[in-house]
């Protein structure tokens, strides 16, 4: 049996150290804020309007258009104790620049550092966590050139984005799961799937079946669905898109009912709309091979839809392929978070090879 190797989508980045968060302030904003620090100049030039067009671009997969982060610039020289305690931050400037606003934020470099900058063309990102509050993620682009630093940044944009995705649902795990778990669910996947999900408080289960579980989250606003599937492995072609889409459609037509006293109405994935098309693309998830599937689903009738977010694996263990899927119904609601939510419950799985050996039979 062959297995597709796992992909490691690496990034150039230098971590500093930051502090362990003592005696500083709580870091504030919401999911979703960025703040850019930079130099009123580059800000209005091609650097600024090529940051503002990643973080401010549109998420894919969802019915109405809303932006991955809400950009918010900050002219470094208005930068204050309060802007400071944002979330995340961005710094950004290049050595090229000689503007005072520009000469702020290079005082964040060492001497060293700024030498390190000018020998390496590649060099062209730091990140650091607890600088100005705890619970902050912070970083620094920069570059000999605002050139090369727009060449890096072009080229590196969705890593960019997925730094600060995982320091997201960093966060909101902590949060989600600071209450309870379903402990329940989580040993029943355990026991008979070999695997685990932790699966806040709040959701119930639904269904579970030798190779399916559906857990749900109805409140008077949105219902919040995450679903785990599995079959055999035995063909990289199980990868491909139109592969994924017809397990998720047998999935779905079997188990995921629109109306459970209506037998024939079930989901389907929506294939039909041109300016929300089915997305695919390889990730690391958890150390894992993945291929994440975002896009929309719809009842058969017509009756209701939403996005959805997937993620598709192999545990090279078991020799089984895991579908794990989150999707909601929210109409005329924003729901970028929800589907951060859903995200950030489905990386909590794990597969038999990351569980303790007591948990594995």
């Amino acid at each position: 049996m062959k297995f597709l190797p796992i992909i490691y989508i690496s990034l150039l980045v230098v971590s500093c150290s930051g502090n362990k968060g003592e005696n500083l302030p709580p870091a504030t904003g919401v999911s979703g804020d960025m703040y850019l620090v930079m130099d009123s100049l580059q800000w209005k030039g091609p650097l600024g309007n090529l940051l503002d067009s990643i973080f401010n671009a549109e998420m894919r997969g969802l019915p109405r258009t809303e932006n991955i982060y809400n950009m918010h610039w900050i002219d470094s020289r208005k930068l204050n104790f309060l802007l400071k305690q944002r979330r995340n931050l961005i710094f950004a400037t290049t050595l090229d620049q000689r503007s005072y606003g520009a000469g702020i934020i290079k005082k964040n470099f060492t001497e060293e550092f700024i030498q390190k900058i000018k020998s390496d063309p590649n060099l062209f990102v730091s990140t650091s966590k607890n600088v100005f509050a705890k619970g902050q993620d912070v970083m620094y682009l920069y570059g000999n050139t605002e050139r090369e630093l727009i060449k890096n940044v072009q080229k590196n944009s969705q890593q960019l984005i997925d730094h600060f995705d995982k320091n997201e649902r960093e966060r909101l795990s902590a949060s989600l799961l600071k209450s309870n778990q379903q402990k329940g669910v989580r040993d029943w996947i355990r026991k008979n799937m070999q695997a685990e999900l932790q699966v806040p408080f709040g959701y119930k289960l639904v269904m579970n079946e030798k190779d399916f579980l559906w857990v749900r989250q109805i409140n008077p606003r949105d219902d919040k669905d995450i679903f785990i599937a599995r079959k055999k492995y035995f063909s990289p072609e199980q990868f491909t898109r139109d592969s994924l889409i017809r397990f998720r459609d047998e999935v779905c037509k079997k188990y995921l009912f629109e109306d459970p006293d209506v037998p024939d109405s079930y989901l389907i994935t929506e294939t039909t709309i041109p300016f929300v098309p089915i997305e695919c693309r390889q990730v690391n998830f958890n150390n894992h091979f993945a291929v994440e599937t975002r896009g929309l689903w719809r009842a058969n009738n017509f009756s209701m839809g939403g996005p959805f977010v997937s993620y598709a694996l192999v545990d090279e263990a078991t020799g089984y392929l895991y579908y794990l899927e989150g999707f909601t119904f929210s109409p005329k609601r924003s729901q970028r978070e929800i589907i951060r939510e859903l995200e950030t419950i489905l990386y909590t799985f794990k597969t038999s090879d990351q569980l303790s050996p007591s948990v594995v039979r």
